[in-house]
């Protein structure tokens, strides 16, 4: 029995792990700004294809740093463009402008691929078959774990003992006095949406090595699924995120494994409802005190 549950357990610790790094980014901006950026599934996807596009004419070993400068650029002009001229706006505002910019992005993606699949190229090591008990996995299953980790307290510890981590912290506490504190709000978002755009590179690094084939929506489900480990933590934790995404994976692989694939989906969105029903701010949520 365990033997026949054990590659589905191995799976679903990888994909978590890759959910992670996903929704790190969206606790991250949702806790400075309480904006939940729809587009963070479609950096995850550009990620994806500048390592396609990147691969054919650069080495490995240098297409792999540009891939994660080039979605770092990418989500820096995303916050420019998209975010930073409604700082003011209604929240409603701020959320149709990200809702926009993902179907931008997509249809973008869609005009310069010509809406055709690519194969995401094998990368080294990674790629690799490796024996766990009775169970045959590549590399990546066991990487995607112990790295998620190490980069999520790599991420803590960033936060909790650098000044621009102080300064995350203040935002995230009281954006309006932050700023008359004198923090420059504008930079510790900027800083945000960056560490959040190098995970997702990360993310996508991790994900195209199982799922090889790059479409210009195929970042939107494990977008979403990420968004609901994050909320289902509670949206501004960043460990709460972590968790819920492990969660998640393992509970969808052991779906799988139970024979009711078609309902691995399913199940990520049912969890969300019962999650908002029951507690709104997630395991590891604080819940958010009104001003008046």
């Amino acid at each position: 029995m365990f033997d026949r549950i054990l590659p589905y357990l191995l799976a679903g610790v990888s994909v978590g792990g890759q959910y992670a790094l996903i929704a790190v980014g969206y606790t991250m901006v949702y806790g400075i700004l309480r904006l939940i950026n729809f587009a963070h599934g479609d950096i995850f996807t550009a990620a994806g294809f500048f390592m396609v596009y990147l691969v054919a004419s650069l080495p490995m070993q240098l297409a792999i740093p540009v891939v994660i400068i080039l979605t770092v650029a990418l989500g820096f002009i995303l916050e420019r463009v998209a975010y930073k001229p409604l700082r003011t706006a209604p929240r409603m505002s701020v959320m149709i402008s990200a809702i926009g910019a993902s179907y931008l992005m997509q249809n973008l993606m869609w005009y310069v691929t010509g809406g055709l699949a690519k194969q995401y190229p094998v990368l080294p090591w990674l790629s690799n078959i490796v024996q766990i008990g009775s169970a045959s996995t590549k590399i990546v299953t066991i990487v995607t774990p112990i790295l998620t980790v190490g980069l999520v307290i790599a991420l803590v510890a960033l936060i909790k003992h650098t000044k621009i981590g102080m300064a995350m912290r203040a935002v995230s506490h009281d954006f309006e006095t932050s700023q008359l504190m004198g923090i420059r709000i504008n930079n510790v978002i900027s800083m945000t949406f960056i560490i959040g755009s190098a995970l997702a590179a990360v993310g996508s690094m991790l994900y195209f090595t199982n799922f090889s084939t790059v479409t210009p929506t195929v970042g939107a489900m494990p977008g979403l699924k990420a968004f609901v480990a994050a909320v289902f933590g509670g949206i501004g934790s960043i460990p709460g995120a972590v968790i819920g995404a492990f969660l998640i994976g393992i509970c969808e692989s052991l779906i799988k494994a139970a024979g009711y694939t078609a309902f691995s989906d399913a199940f990520t969105f049912a969890l969300l409802i019962v999650v908002l029903l029951f507690k709104p701010t997630g395991l590891f949520g604080e819940k958010a005190a009104e001003k008046v």
